[in-house]
C-alpha cells in the first residue's frame, strides 16, 4: 500500500468517526505537535497497558518541551 493511500484511508476513517470538522482539527493539532513518534515508539514496550503508554508519551512530551 502506498503512503498516499494510507493517508487517504486515515483521513476517511477520522472523518467517519469524528466528523469532518473534528477530523480537520485533529490533523491540524498533530501537524503542530513537536512530539517525535518515532523516538517514542523505539522505547515502547509491547506489554504496556494503554495507561502506561499514554503516561510515557506525556512524560516524553513534557521532557522535550523543557
Amino acid at each position: 500500500m502506498k503512503f498516499t493511500e494510507i493517508k487517504q484511508q486515515g483521513i476517511h476513517i477520522l472523518s467517519q468517526y469524528l466528523g469532518d470538522v473534528e477530523a480537520e482539527r485533529f490533523i491540524s493539532l498533530i501537524q503542530r505537535e513537536r512530539f517525535d513518534y518515532t523516538k517514542w515508539r523505539q522505547g515502547l514496550d509491547d506489554e504496556s497497558s494503554i495507561e502506561e503508554i499514554s503516561r510515557n508519551a506525556m512524560l516524553l512530551r513534557t521532557r522535550d518541551q523543557a
